[in-house]
Order: structure tokens, then C-alpha cells, then sequence
């Protein structure tokens, strides 16, 4: 029925749910599972689905890697609860804050036997809904119906939409004079799968036949709107607008995806083992995300659909031109943005060139 969902916005729900503490089921070679964000999860719901033997506690072989818990999966590590675990725990093993105060968490029994498909796709979920990647998984026993339950299924045959499967339509756009680039007009992007709106700025009248002046900017509610000094986003923001503003054209493209990609609660989680003594990219990684979680995608679509074709591209980070290349968007020439280096960042701004290749 037209009525009924789509995958996409399945997958949406879903997300929803884990945000919520709600499990939901997930389907894949003949085998359900329930499965929970950690994070989210209430004692009563822990209790609930660990009741019995065969729940298992997923983390990404990042956050494993800190634990010294094996991951056999090569990308998560699927961690056996003793008996008698309890929702602290399971959350201590997820959030890193109290590592270096309490480090003894294991010793950890990990799976190595059997798929660990239906994991790997519920540690996507969460991090999809921008949550901590920790999973609490149990198999649908025979007695229990998701349906009946009213809980969200997923069959991952079906509903596992690939991660750049959304596709952008302009809800609205309106003139909107700014202080640094003067004549502009504000487009608002909504994707199809139920994700986050993005944002496209543009300067003057751009040619469209004509390589564009352009900059790919991902939110930073700290660097852009509070003037943080840990990061340099807040500069380069203004900077591009400036230079825009005096060539008289360009397209910024503000894309939510905020601390590379994880989401402002788990920026602020990195914050604090930043405090503790880790880099920006050892935090993510005790984490248990990757260096970088964002999706470039998302710019050269909406480039795309905007009716550009090639840019001048403002940046400082090469994995921006080679994704901008990979899907067809002609990066002509690359347009250095060294601006906001300030004591309090400078550590930050050498482990990104360091770590993560920035052309600083």
C-alpha cells in the first residue's frame, strides 16, 4: 500500500526509537534480534532483555581496541555479559568518561562464532541516530512477536538502506542579506530519509557554467555560534563568507553534521576525554567512532542540485576534493582557508595535520 512506509523512512523510525530507549527488531537470514542502544536504554528495559543467557553487549573494534576486548569481527567485538551485568556496566563499557578513574571493566569473554551481521547493522543505527555505537543484542525468542510487541522491524534484505541512498529536494529558499557577504539567498535542503536538514548559502548570482567559489562547512554549534577557541570552524566560517562577499559569488554549504559526524553530545563526550589528555582523534576513537564520521556526499548531491558542476574549493582537508571527484563534481582549483589558529586549538589543529592530512 502507498500508505505503508518505505525502507527509508522504516529506517527512520527506527533511529527515532533507539533515541528514545525503545529497542527495535532487526531481520537477516532467517534470524530476529532485539536490539537497544545502551545509552538510551532504562534498567527495567536492561533487565528485560537480558533475562536468560544469549544477550551480547556490541562495540566497534575502536572502543574495543581501549577495553582489550577482542574484536574477532575485525569491526566490533561482541561482548558476552557475565551474569548478574547490570545497566551501569553495560553503559560504563560504552561511554569511555570514567576510564582512567575505573579501568577494570572486563576481563571480556568475546564471540567469535556465527554472523555478526545483525550487529554490525545496529551499531550503523546508532550511529546513525547519533548515539554512543554500543548495542545491546538479543535474539527474538519464540514466544515473543515484535509485531505484537509494536516495536519497529527492520529486514535487513529489504530495509538496509545504503548510507548516501537519500536523495535532497529544496523545501524553500529567501533573500537574506548578510553582514559578511552582503547579497545572498538561503536554501533549505530536507532529505528524503528522514534525516537532518542542510543548508546552502548563496553569494550574489554564481554562473553556473563557471567554477564556483565554494565551501563545504559542517555545523559547529560551539566554533560557529559561541566563538569556541578549541576549534578554528567559527574563523573559517566568517573567512569563506568574507572572500564570497568580495568575489561576488559562491555557494556555502552548511551540512549538520556536526563534530565530523557524531552528533553535539558525543562532540562534547570527546571534549571531555580531550580534558583527560587524548587528541581530538584518540577521543573519537575511545569512543568508539572513527577519525572522521561525516558523509561529503551529502555536498557534491546538493552542488549537484543546484546546477554545479565545478568549484573552486575552499578548504584545507584533501578528503573533501577526492570525494568531491569521486562523484563527479570538478574541483579545479583548492582555495587554502588557514585562519582562527589560536593557542588553545593549537594542539588541535597539528593533530589534524598529523592524523588526519589537513593542509595546514
Amino acid at each position: 500500500m502507498s500508505l505503508s512506509p518505505s525502507p527509508a523512512e522504516r529506517r527512520a523510525r527506527a533511529r527515532a526509537d533507539l533515541r528514545m530507549g525503545l529497542p527495535v527488531c532487526l531481520t537477516a537470514d532467517g534470524t530476529s534480534a532485539l536490539v537497544a542502544a545502551v545509552e538510551t536504554l532504562t534498567p527495567i528495559r536492561f533487565e528485560e532483555l537480558t533475562t536468560g543467557a544469549d544477550a551480547v553487549l556490541a562495540i566497534t573494534a575502536r572502543r574495543a581496541e581501549t577495553l582489550k576486548a577482542r574484536p574477532y569481527d575485525g569491526d566490533l567485538a561482541r561482548i558476552v555479559l557475565a551474569p548478574g551485568a547490570t545497566l551501569s556496566w553495560a553503559q560504563s563499557v560504552a561511554d569511555p568518561a570514567d576510564d582512567l578513574s575505573d579501568p577494570m571493566k572486563g576481563p571480556f569473554r568475546t564471540e567469535r562464532d556465527g554472523s555478526a551481521n545483525l550487529h554490525r547493522s545496529a551499531i550503523a543505527l546508532a550511529k546513525e541516530a547519533r548515539l554512543l555505537p554500543a548495542i545491546l543484542l538479543r535474539p527474538l525468542r519464540s514466544s515473543e512477536d515484535a509485531t505484537a510487541l509494536d516495536l519497529t522491524t527492520l529486514d535487513l534484505a529489504t530495509d538496509d538502506v545504503p548510507r548516501n541512498a537519500a536523495t535532497y529536494a529544496e523545501v524553500v529558499s529567501a533573500r537574506l542579506p548578510m553582514e559578511l557577504a552582503r547579497a545572498g539567498r538561503l536554501h533549505i535542503f530536507r532529505p528524503n530519509d528522514g534525516g537532518e536538514e542542510h543548508y546552502a548559502v548563496e553569494v550574489g548570482q554564481p554562473d553556473r557554467d563557471q567554477p564556483v567559489l565554494a565551501r563545504l562547512h559542517s555545523a559547529c554549534f560551539t566554533g560557529d555560534l559561541l566563538g569556541s577557541l578549541k576549534c578554528d570552524c567559527g574563523p573559517q566560517l566568517r573567512a569563506a563568507l568574507a572572500a564570497m562577499g568580495q568575489e561576488g559569488a559562491g555557494i556555502l554549504l552548511y551540512l549538520n553534521q556536526e563534530g565530523r559526524g557524531i552528533g553535539l553530545a558525543n562532540k562534547m563526550r570527546a571534549y571531555s576525554l580531550q580534558d583527560q589528555g587524548f587528541d581530538t582523534v584518540e577521543a573519537n576513537h575511545r569512543l568508539g567512532f572513527e577519525d572522521d564520521e561525516r558523509d561529503f556526499r551529502i555536498g557534491a548531491a546538493l552542488l549537484r542540485e543546484m546546477g554545479f558542476s565545478s568549484v573552486r574549493l575552499m578548504t584545507n582537508n584533501p578528503a573533501k576534493i577526492d570525494m568531491m571527484r569521486a562523484q563527479g563534481v570538478e574541483v579545479i582549483e583548492r582555495v587554502p582557508l588557514k585562519v582562527g589558529h589560536t593557542k588553545e586549538n593549537a594542539t588541535y589543529l597539528a593533530t589534524k595535520a598529523a592524523k588526519s592530512g589537513h593542509l595546514l
